[in-house]
């Protein structure tokens, strides 16, 4: 079974094609400056073992316009993988929020879309352009099943007690002011892992996936995600590449009383002025770095800043668990930056926490989960290369495996 694995932008779309019986990538690649000019899409396939590149450019008008030349390019003599675009039996879609209806991954149907619409303004930035390549899919593969990974899904099972905020009740009832949680494609799959790796199926862990978005997740011995820092958006909890993390509201009514900062330019500096570009003067943690190294004060704060946010949440969830078995880092920062692996563990071993500093220095861009706590720690600290592409793959696997399982006779 071969499933296509969408990741639908604004102006973007991401695109892996997976062979499910052993589960590797056949193409992949991005088409980016979707609607504007100077389109290009770069495409790879997999030839005898390798895989083999090629860049097209060309405007692509809207996003119909770029499944037209990704399909084309999947059948194409030169760089194509399979003989017909209907060789393709599912596309999964990553949908940035399901809402608190869609709580599983769900074969795409009119009132599928109806609700993820309904949903824009929970998810104002992604939901659309999720729903936008939906659309487009749907007119490129029309013979293919269209099933829809929500990242919220995977936090449904946090209860109400974390879930709810103390304000009125109403705000909730009418409203569905409530936290959510994202990335849990993510903080599912690099749980899978470990509970792989480590062959404890009754594993405890702390998720910390560390990207340009950041965020944490604390998962019970049964695989359920009880607590997560992400909130009604994805403006909460960690300090991220662009994104302050949490903050007194108090803060931001004295922005709009007291300086007189219109709402949309403090939602604009919360957003995309803050987190490591406001502290360390750029969002990429690589930047950071080697002004850390130049012995910049400021790259030494962000760090410092950036850790203990990150063991605020150590500390929390360890107690909601009631004690954690292992702490996993995973996504771009969490694998590749043995720095804010550090600040983030340096000063727990009163809960078992005691990192192997060289360990953690040559843990960066693995391939497959790597262990990099001391002798004497006695919880796990783990990196584990996080792929939401594949998760997303396996669990439209799985629905039309259910559904084949299902049919009469």
């Amino acid at each position: 079974m071969d499933i296509l694995v969408i990741n639908a932008g604004s102006s973007s779309l991401k695109y892996q094609l997976f062979n499910m019986e052993d589960g590797k990538v056949l193409a992949k690649g991005i088409a980016e400056r979707i609607g504007v000019k100077g389109g290009n899409i770069n495409h790879s396939w997999m030839r005898q073992g390798a895989y083999l590149t090629k860049t097209l450019d060309i405007d692509m008008p809207d996003h119909h316009a770029a499944f037209d030349e990704i399909s084309g390019l999947l059948v194409s003599k030169d760089a194509g993988i399979i003989q017909h675009k209907d060789d393709i039996d599912a596309v999964g879609h990553r949908v940035v929020h399901g809402g608190e209806h869609y709580t599983q991954t769900q074969k795409i149907t009119d009132a599928v879309k109806k609700a993820i619409e309904e949903l824009i303004p929970l998810a104002p930035l992604h939901n659309p352009a999720n729903l936008i390549g939906i659309n487009a899919a749907e007119k490129a593969f029309p013979n293919a099943a269209h099933i829809a990974v929500f990242d919220t899904a995977f936090h449904h099972t946090v209860p109400e007690k974390a879930f709810r905020y103390a304000i009125p009740e109403k705000y909730y009832l009418q409203d569905r002011i409530r936290s959510y949680g994202f990335h849990g494609t993510s903080h599912r799959y690099v749980y899978g892992q470990a509970v792989k790796y480590l062959n404890n199926k009754k594993l405890k862990a702390i998720t910390i996936h560390l990207g340009n978005g950041a965020s944490m997740c604390a998962i019970n011995e049964k695989g359920e995600s009880v607590e997560t820092s992400m909130g009604f958006g994805p403006l909460a909890g960690l300090i991220m590449g662009t994104r302050s993390g949490d903050i007194d509201p108090s803060v931001i009514f004295h922005m709009a009383d007291e300086l007189k900062i219109p709402l949309e330019d403090i939602k604009n500096v919360l957003n995309k002025q803050s987190g490591m570009l406001g502290i360390g003067g750029s969002n990429d943690a690589r930047d950071i770095g080697r002004l850390y190294e130049e012995g910049n004060k400021n790259a030494l704060l962000c760090y410092e800043m950036y850790g203990h946010r990150i063991k605020k949440y150590i500390g929390a969830y360890t107690a909601v668990l009631n004690g954690a078995d292992a702490i996993i880092f995973t996504a771009g920062v969490g694998e590749n930056d043995a720095l804010a692996r550090h600040y983030a563990c340096e000063g727990l071993s009163a809960l078992g926490i005691v990192l192997d500093e060289a360990a953690n220095v040559s843990g960066n861009h693995p391939e497959e989960p790597v262990e990099i706590q001391s002798g004497s720690s006695k919880v796990k600290i783990l990196v584990i290369p996080t792929n939401e592409e594949l998760e997303i793959a396996l669990q439209a696997y799985q629905v039309m495996r259910d559904r084949v399982d299902k049919s009469p006779g």
